[in-house]
């Protein structure tokens, strides 16, 4: 970074909290303390989107308008400072968003907490433990690229929490932009019972202003950064098409809304009050998304987004969050969000953990009640007590101290220690009340795996400090060692992900390291019912161990191949009862380890029918060992079949480039979907396995002069093609007999 770009960060990050601008044109000023807020000027927004879709840029300006900032930064500028938002050094190197990143502002009297999510699929559980803990969501969808993969993913993540959202189209300005094509695909793809609220004037160069539907006026983004709003009438030219959209509004609405329903039926015109009342009980409801226009990079239609946000997202007081009973995880209790009630017992739940220099920072989100600095907490999942020393208010990576935090808001805590998904209660509750826990997150399992190792021996232990931390943090990066190889290895959701943690151990802790090739997380499994019969017998002298397990081994649906399953139908007291537990002990550590190969083994049930057991030698070690050993038994004598982890692609190319591209699909195992041509772009959805994607983005845009690009996802598992299972067995054989290989010399 340059010296002016040091400078301007500098100086960003030390400004006072009413920037110039704002005293220029009277905004309002931000307020550090949210604690006076009632529910009802809270809320709780993430921005989340297709990778490149503008999210972070989208952020910039809202802290700029809402008064956080003195100045503006591109996520790519000339002056090397970048977005606030990216504070971590790799995201502006890069220009992409690695981590979630929290903010807060107050636009209107309205204390919004904003997150500001990646859009890489890589860094999906950033989304994922965001939009668990938020109340609303702004989709951000490219005027250009529409609906793409991972705003399908991002859908779907709001479905799963229950997050109602308001749709930004973004980027009208670019060549090719069209905002009808994206809410069509709004619709057709993502489902949406979405209308304009907004329409543009204009598009590409020609994007000048913002008609607004509901209130029927056209916006004007004039003065410095578009900051002054100019409003007029709707140009003559363009009434029939504000008509048009606004009984489409109607239209959408009435669908699902029983008081414009009629208000339809009966040809009256609804109020503007009555409009924006059920705009915002239907997008609450998730029965409808208002869809605004814009541009964030040219200034144009953010503070119309931000009154949106106001006007049609919830209040933590309008969302419903339940918590579970500890030891009664079946019966579910209803939370108390009223900011003023404070003799409800706190309850907040852990969703972001964060390592800097001052120690562990915990963001949480608080549900219920109050808690004050140096409140005494305890963990309900390990029952551990700890005291809150210091509580903070995050702008991205800056800190801003607080008293106290209420149901609603979104904090930081240092001296937290906890894993992410913990909920905290107080110590002693007043009067008695039940321990509760929210439901965690969900968390998808790695689907690749890399070998990596420290440059030099002597930085074991940074080696071994990184690692710990970076688990901690995400819960889809995985690390252990493999006992066979003695390599430790990392495991993640994507090359790029892997990648960003090799990068991190050089530049945070001065530890480079040595990468191997990327490995896929293949599965054992059995293709069909396989018998087994093991007895386990060992004398020593004194007690021995014995134990015999005898049954079979059944497959379970594709769906169910991250899963072992373990069934007892023994009749009698053949084998007794308390044995079971180390049975099933067995079963799991070998299906770790795998047999064949050292993939994992998933997708089996092992149910026992018959057992012998020895009244002085048996115990749950000798029954462990011997269930261990049925499994390698079964495996060895079954079929033993090999899955491979299959990618939902998406690619997108001018579509003079077509033939090369489907060749290259073809050549990588993949099987074709759905392919649409959008204006001069062809979009294709296609199914490739995961071994097969290594190096196509290299080959992706050679094939097409640099102007292809694509994004995956994990789909599912599917049986991997025999040439490829003999491979990779026939590779197992050798690492474990390393004299075929001088055999065969």
């Amino acid at each position: 970074m340059t010296l002016g770009g040091r400078l301007l960060r500098l100086g960003r990050q030390f400004s006072g909290n009413q920037p110039a601008h704002l005293l220029r044109y009277g905004c309002l000023r931000c307020s550090s303390d949210s604690s006076h807020f009632p529910n009802e000027r809270i809320r709780n927004v993430g921005i989340s989107a297709h990778i490149d879709s503008g999210k972070t840029t989208l952020t910039e300006r809202v802290l700029f308008y809402t008064g956080r900032i003195n100045e503006m930064h591109e996520v790519r500028g000339k002056d090397e400072v970048g977005a606030v938002m990216d504070s971590m050094e790799l995201e502006r190197q890069r220009g992409i968003t690695i981590q979630s990143a929290a903010t807060y502002s107050t636009w209107k009297d309205v204390n919004i907490n904003i997150i500001d999510t990646p859009g890489h699929v890589d860094f999906t559980v950033e989304v994922e433990r965001s939009l668990r803990v938020l109340d609303g969501a702004i989709l951000v969808l490219c005027a250009v690229g529409g609906v793409q993969s991972q705003t399908l993913t991002v859908n779907r993540q709001m479905k799963r929490y229950s997050v109602p959202c308001v749709a930004f189209i973004n980027k009208l300005d670019r060549w090719n932009a069209s905002h009808t094509r994206t809410i069509r695909a709004m619709r057709n793809k993502l489902g949406h019972n979405a209308a304009f609220v907004q329409l543009p004037i204009g598009l590409e160069s020609d994007f000048s202003a913002i008609m607004d539907i509901v209130e029927e006026e056209t916006l004007y983004f004039e003065g410095d950064h578009g900051m002054q709003i100019r409003k007029g009438p709707i140009p003559d030219d363009m009434l029939d098409e504000v008509k048009q959209k606004r009984q489409d509004l109607l239209e959408c609405l009435a669908n699902v809304d029983e008081e414009i329903g009629e208000l339809f039926l009966e040809e009256k015109e609804p109020t503007k009050e009555q409009l924006k009342a059920a705009v915002r009980r239907n997008t609450i409801a998730r029965k409808f998304t208002p869809v605004f226009v814009g541009s964030a990079l040219k200034n144009k239609g953010v503070q119309p987004l931000l009154d949106g946000v106001l006007d049609y997202l919830p209040h933590p007081a309008e969302v419903n969050n339940t918590a579970l009973v500890v030891g009664e995880e079946a019966k579910k209790v209803s939370l108390d969000p009223k900011r003023e009630d404070i003799t409800k017992p706190f309850l907040g739940l852990a969703f972001k953990l964060e390592n800097v220099k001052y120690g562990q920072l915990t963001y949480m989100r608080i549900y219920q009640g109050m808690l004050e600095k140096g409140t005494t907490l305890i963990n309900t999942r390990t029952g551990k007590k700890l005291r809150v020393p210091r509580i903070v208010r995050m702008h991205s990576n800056n800190m801003e101290d607080i008293a106290s935090v209420r149901a609603g808001d979104i904090a930081a805590f240092f001296g937290v220690e906890c894993n992410s998904g913990d909920t905290f209660m107080p110590q002693k509750l007043d009067p008695p009340h039940k321990q509760l826990t929210m439901e965690s997150m969900f968390v998808p399992n790695p689907v690749i795996s890399l070998a990596v190792k420290p440059d030099r021996p002597s930085d074991n232990d940074k080696f071994a400090k990184a690692v710990g931390r970076f688990t901690k943090e995400d819960p889809t990066f995985k690390v252990h060692l493999d006992e066979e190889s003695k390599e430790t290895i990392f495991s993640g959701m994507g090359e790029l992900h892997l990648d960003i943690y090799v990068e991190r151990l050089k530049r945070e802790y001065d530890c480079p390291c040595v990468a191997g090739r990327p490995r896929v997380a293949y599965r054992e499994t059995l293709s069909g019912e396989v018998s087994y019969d093991y007895m386990h017998k060992k004398q020593t002298g004194g007690h021995g161990q014995f134990g015999r397990v005898i049954g079979h081994f059944e497959p379970l649906p594709k769906e169910l191949l991250n899963k072992v399953e373990f069934l007892d139908k023994t009749v009698g007291a053949v084998i007794p009862k308390s044995y079971m537990p180390a049975i099933e002990k067995g079963l799991r550590e070998a299906a770790r380890e795998g047999v064949m190969t050292t993939y994992q083994i998933g997708g089996v049930r092992m149910v026992l029918t018959d057992g012998v057991q020895h009244e002085v030698d048996s115990s749950d070690a000798a029954f462990s060992i011997a269930s261990k050993s049925a499994v390698k038994q079964a495996f060895r004598k079954g079929s033993t079949v090999l899955m491979e982890p299959i990618m939902s692609c998406e690619f997108s190319y001018p579509k003079e480039f077509n033939k090369n591209v489907l060749a290259l699909i073809s050549k990588r195992r993949g099987v074709l979907n759905t392919s649409e041509l959008q204006d001069d772009y062809m979009v294709v959805d296609a199914d490739v396995p995961l071994d097969a994607m290594f190096g196509c983005s290299t080959d992706l845009r050679a094939c097409t002069q640099g102007k292809g690009e694509f994004a995956m996802e994990f789909a599912r598992y599917e049986l991997a093609p025999s040439g490829v299972q003999a491979d990779i067995f026939a590779a197992a054989e050798a690492e474990r007999n390393p004299n075929l290989k001088k055999k065969k010399k």
